[in-house]
């Protein structure tokens, strides 16, 4: 990869986690999650590929049901406030807290998505490096 790329994506990254920490707080409603897109450009020299960045609001005591994202997404995930309790299949469950992050394979199936805390808000920036025609991103399962 070129400098001017790694540089170009450097900015991109920065952009999203400045907008991300600084975006006005949502007012829990329920215990589920609130996403809200946050970013979304097509990443140039990356023929139909685009970078889209989505902000996951847990109020305290709330989840996401389990769920798949779309089968191009390469996911980064960064804990922006809070701690965060998260699996994928395959993997052990594990509390991220503030500053940290992971990153999820395309096709990964996630079980666990949930608020560590039943009285702090958290705060989650997904990073998607996905197919520009994938406008789906997350896809809950099927509840029995």
């Amino acid at each position: 990869m070129s400098k001017q790329y790694l540089w170009s994506m450097s900015v991109i990254f920065s952009l999203i986690f400045t907008a991300a920490a600084s975006a006005h707080e949502t007012q829990p409603r329920s215990n589920e999650d609130i996403v809200k897109l946050n970013f979304a450009h097509r990443l140039p020299g990356i023929p139909g590929k685009s970078l889209k960045a989505v902000e996951v609001i847990y109020p305290p005591g709330a989840a996401s049901p389990s769920h798949r994202h779309a089968s191009s997404a390469f996911i980064y995930a960064y804990v922006v406030a809070g701690e965060i309790v998260s699996q994928a299949a395959g993997q052990p469950e594990r509390t991220w807290r503030a500053g940290e992050s992971w990153y999820e394979e395309p096709g990964a199936h996630h079980l666990v998505s949930r608020n560590a805390s039943k009285d702090v808000p958290a705060k989650l920036l997904a990073v998607f490096v996905v197919d520009s025609h994938d406008t789906e991103l997350t896809i809950a399962d099927q509840q029995k």
